[in-house]
């Protein structure tokens, strides 16, 4: 089967997040097209409720359709609902005689007598490319479609970020300033490949966002953080949850020296530096960065025997003049024996931010 994925802003991240997710589920994925933020991909089949597991992803869609589509969607139901109003839109992406199916819609409708309206597609997306892409439509919007290249399909699964943000806002602590928003936790968390019933170690918790996204997808976690209010922070939110004692440990110690059982992956987010209200020198950039790299080394030599699978970090990207300078992953690789995943790092920022994140994956 062919699906559509509508990515995120950071269409680079979140089709990496996409490998990574199906590899570990051990599911056959081959990626067609990528047009924009909409990604076309052949899979045997799609895990439900995947837009709640993934944080790159806004939306799914089932291709019905390839080649002649009237004539193949002539033997097809589009719309299953019971009133016999319909609002729907119809993304395009590349899509091959888009107007001509744009115009069979309204005629087929029209022979089904029903009362239907082709919204314009209002929901926009900066992507982090500096392109425009759509997303997600209005509510109202009783069917999302939509043409890729010369596939047709139907949305099927749409991420509810509004429930996402109200679980979030609803928290007991929360932290504003450089925090890990529950999307890209999601996508530190499948990056690491850790599967339910494992064992997720976050060397730097903070008040626990990633172990939160852990242990909402059934993955066991252990939390360490060398500031005793973030750890009982952290515990105030994972209570919250509900989430049983058995499935997670919370440690008030220092990563670069505390002994460790056995943990399937590590997916983490270092101390970035302070919050920057304005550019800062070079020196003072190189002098951010390079404490960073002292400390993941520490924390690495000390940590990365125990651990079994993917190590996954983010670390500063610090926007001096109009570049940005990241950490020298190379010189962290040869000072702890790990290799770097191909395809990273991978940049994640606003194009306003002073403080980005490379995300970096490395393994033994």
């Amino acid at each position: 089967m062919k699906y559509l994925f509508i990515l995120g802003r950071n269409t680079e991240l979140s089709e990496e997040e996409l490998k990574s997710f199906f590899e570990k589920e051990k599911i056959n994925f081959r990626i067609i097209s990528l047009v924009k933020n909409g990604l076309l991909a052949e899979t045997e089949k799609i895990p439900g409720g995947i837009t709640d597991k993934l944080g790159g992803v806004i939306s799914v869609g089932e291709v019905l359709a390839t080649g002649d589509i009237p004539k193949e969607l002539d033997k097809k139901t589009l719309y299953m609902g019971k009133s016999n109003k319909l609002n729907y839109v119809l993304f395009n992406f590349n899509g091959k005689d888009f107007e001509d199916i744009q115009h069979y819609l309204k005629r087929r409708f029209r022979e089904e007598k029903l009362k239907a309206t082709e919204k314009k597609l209002t929901g926009r997306i900066s992507l982090q490319s500096g392109e425009n892409a759509f997303k997600v439509s209005s509510n109202l919007i009783d069917e999302q479609y939509f043409v890729f290249e010369d596939n047709f399909g139907r949305i099927i699964e749409t991420c509810d970020y509004e429930a996402i943000e109200k679980r979030d806002m609803g928290k007991p602590v929360r932290r504003e300033a450089l925090s890990v928003s529950p999307r890209l936790a999601k996508i530190l968390v499948n990056l690491s490949q850790v599967k339910e019933g494992e064992i997720l170690l976050d060397p730097f918790c903070g008040i626990g966002a990633i172990l939160q996204e852990a242990l909402l997808q059934n993955i066991k976690v252990i939390g360490i953080d060398k500031d005793k209010i973030a750890i009982n922070n952290a515990r105030l939110n994972i209570k919250w949850f509900g989430f049983k004692e058995k499935d997670y440990k919370l440690i008030n110690g220092d990563s670069s020296k505390i002994k460790i059982q056995e943990v399937k992956a590590i997916a983490t987010e270092p101390e970035l530096g302070e919050l920057q209200k304005k550019i800062p020198s070079q020196e003072r950039a190189k002098e951010i960065i390079g404490n960073f790299e002292k400390l993941m080394i520490m924390v690495l030599n000390n940590l990365k025997n125990k651990v079994k699978g993917r190590i996954v970090f983010t670390s500063p990207l610090i926007l001096i003049g109009k570049k940005r300078v990241s950490c020298d992953f190379e010189r962290i690789s040869s000072e702890t024996g790990l290799r770097i995943v191909k395809g990273f790092p991978i940049n994640e920022f606003r194009e306003n931010s002073i403080i980005g994140r490379s995300i970096i994956i490395m393994e033994k």
